[in-house]
Order: structure tokens, then sequence, then C-alpha cells
């Protein structure tokens, strides 16, 4: 033991004469971003102390890198091992090149997660997903159904390019629900090649071919704004509507100008939160990182795990004139 440990340890015994039983060490748990400055990871953060906050005996370390590089995220993880901290928590610039770093932390024992941005499996014990690609894609038919006149009527969708990996599962998703919502008609799919002009000339196709159009649906941030526009120049606030994935940042005038009701994003604030809260149950052994298996995330409820110890945190956030502009102060 070294001398520091036995000052400590003695110290907490003549407390303990004095005072009464000693209070366990708060647990340590590093929330590591892509890198620092960024609104999304600072509204993690917030989520990280409401978590920290209410479970009691958490310190949460909020760091990162200075930009986001793999590199950077390596030179971090190597001093929270020497500070010995409980358990890391890391959205990764990199999914493998992190690995070495991190297995050398589990072996001296530290916990780690990855969220938001997965490390490869061999490199933490489980990740969390902001979501599932069927829970966005029934959010994305929801929101459009919520906004047509008695949930019936023709919507179409304008994605990134037609070669994206996550846009084109969450049209399948998309689609797969369709019968849940009879009425709903989806009369076509655009790619606006994730390109703000082109994503705006697909709208405007859209708008133009399609007179009896309700909905646009764009599950991308690029396409979700830029078709907002369109119907906003066309003058067809009102008659139409604009809904998806999108950042309250970009998305805070359109809900204004009434372009768009409603839209979709995971809560940063909710990622932090869970993030922190399942490291603490790993940490304290009251939870398992394994297959099949579900860990506590306190007012989230629980994450199941699937067989490559993955897990979806909830339903994307939804923004509305309620809440958009709070949010677009933090990302």
């Amino acid at each position: 033991m070294s001398l520091f440990r036995k000052l400590a340890v003695t110290t907490a015994m003549a407390v303990a004469l004095l005072a009464g039983p000693a209070h366990a060490e708060n647990v340590k748990i590093a929330l590591v971003v892509k890198a620092l400055g960024i609104g999304f990871f600072e509204a993690a953060n917030k989520g990280a102390q409401e978590a920290a906050k209410e479970l009691g005996d958490v310190e949460v370390i909020y760091t990162g890198p200075t930009d986001t590089t793999a590199e950077g995220q390596i030179e971090v993880i190597n001093a929270l091992i020497a500070q010995k901290v409980d358990a890391i928590a890391i959205s990764a610039n990199d999914k493998d090149a992190l690995v070495p770093a991190l297995k050398k932390a589990m072996d001296r024992g530290i916990k780690v997660i990855s969220w938001d941005s997965g490390v490869a499996p061999e490199g933490r014990l489980m990740h969390l997903n902001p979501s599932s690609n069927a829970l966005i894609g029934n959010m994305c038919v929801k929101l459009a159904a919520d906004v047509m006149p008695e949930g019936k009527g023709d919507f179409a969708i304008l994605s990134a390019s037609a070669t994206a990996t996550n846009q084109n599962i969450w049209i399948e998703e998309m689609k797969k629900v369709l019968p849940n919502y009879p009425g709903v008609n989806l009369v076509e799919v655009a790619y606006g090649d994730d390109l703000a002009d082109k994503s705006y000339r697909e709208a405007q196709g859209l708008l133009q071919k399609y007179p009896d159009l309700k909905v646009i649906v764009a599950p991308t941030t690029v396409g979700i704004v830029a078709a907002s526009q369109a119907v906003a120049d066309a003058g067809k606030v009102g008659q139409i509507y604009v809904s998806g994935l999108g950042l309250p940042s970009e998305m805070a005038g359109h809900v204004k100008s009434g372009a768009s009701k409603s839209f979709a994003i995971w809560n940063p604030i909710d990622l932090g939160y869970s993030a922190t809260t399942i490291a603490y149950h790993l940490v304290k052994g009251d939870a398992e990182a394994k297959a099949g298996g579900e860990i506590p995330i306190g007012r989230m409820g629980t994450v199941k795990l699937d067989d490559n110890a993955e897990g979806a945190m909830s339903d994307p956030f939804v923004y509305d004139a309620s809440n958009v502009e709070e949010f677009a102060k933090i990302f």
C-alpha cells in the first residue's frame, strides 16, 4: 500500500471513530467525448452530472481531446488509467484504433463502455446506441401521420445518398411500419446526397410532382433543413409539413415559420445520463454487460443488450415549438 493510501486509510479511520461509519469513496466515471467544446457533448455532460447527483456517490470526470482524433482520445485514456478511474464511457473517434488502450484499461479493472459512437467489441464491455433502427423508422412515420388530416395522406422521403447505409435501413424500417398507419401513403423516395442545394432542388421537385403531398420526411439533418426552406419558399407553409431527423439549432427557425411542426433526434442529455448510470451499475457489480442482459438506466428505464452486447436507449426525442428554442442553445 502506498504512503498516500496509508494516510488516507488512517484519516478515514480517525474520522470514523469521531463521526461514525465512513462513506465509501466516490465512483469515478470518466465521460470521454470526441472533442471538447461541442454543444452535443456538453449537453451529454449535463445528463451525466444529473445522474451523478441522483446516484449520490459518483464523481463524473468530463474529458476529451481538443480535436476529433483517435490519437487525442488515446492520450486521454492513458491519463485516466493513471488516475485509476473506475469506469470509462467513451464516444469513439475511431472504433478500432482505441481498442489497445481500452483493453489496457479493462486489464487494470476499469469498466469500459462506449456510447453514441461505438468501439469494436473487444475494446469495451457494451455499447449504448442512442436509439434503434426500428424505433427511428417508426418515429419518422408517426411524426408524418401526426400532422396529416385525420392521420391520412401522401408523404415523400428525402434521403441522403442512395447508398447511405443508415438511411436505407431507416427507410426500410419506415416501409415496414406503414401497415400500422392505414391511410398514410409513401409516394416516392428522393435523394439529395446530403448536399444542401441538391436536397433543396429535390424537395422542390416533390412539391411540383405531387399536388396532394402532405409531408416530406427527411431522415437526414441536411435534407430536413433544405426541405423546410423549399416549403417556405414555395408558400406552402400550413399545407405541407416537413419532419424527420434534425438538429434543434438548425430547425428552430423552421418550426417558428410553421414549415415544420415537429422533428426528432436523440437527446444528448438523456444519452449522457444513461451512459453514466450504466457505468455505475457495472462498477457496483449489480448489473452485467452480457448478451440478453438488462441494465437499469434510472428515469430512462432499462436497456436490453443484444448478441453483440449493444443496446438502444429509447425512441428518438421529439422537438417542437414547446422545447426547440431551449435545445437550440445546446446543439
